[in-house]
């Protein structure tokens, strides 16, 4: 599966050969933002278009667009595997969060 990326937002492609049409879908909000188009350039034009009219959608209600992922994000273990995530940390001098975001940035 391909994807494609426009200011921020990322969306996922798939080829409907019996049509002759590629379909995207937005991966990256909770609101459902779809596209298609025949050729590569159509399907870019349209995923800027759907951008942009979600984003003007939402100004008309009033609505903040959902932005894709800021960075932030909860995460809940148990008591024993933050102590050991700590305590691998601070062996390789950094912080939790440096830790874990470098362990995740090896394994994504």
């Amino acid at each position: 599966m391909s994807t494609m990326h426009h200011e921020g937002y990322v969306a996922t492609i798939e080829l409907d050969e019996d049509a002759g049409l590629f379909h995207g879908e937005v991966i990256n909000t909770r609101d459902v933002l779809t596209f298609q188009g025949q050729t590569l350039d159509e399907l870019r034009t349209a995923f800027a278009d759907t951008i942009a009219d979600y984003v003007e959608w939402c100004r008309e209600r009033g609505k903040e667009p959902e932005r894709p992922y800021s960075g932030n994000f909860m995460l809940r273990v148990s008591p024993e595997l933050h102590r050991r995530i700590a305590t691998a940390a601070a062996r390789s001098g950094k912080s939790i969060n440096g830790y874990v975001s470098e362990t995740l940035e090896r394994t994504a």
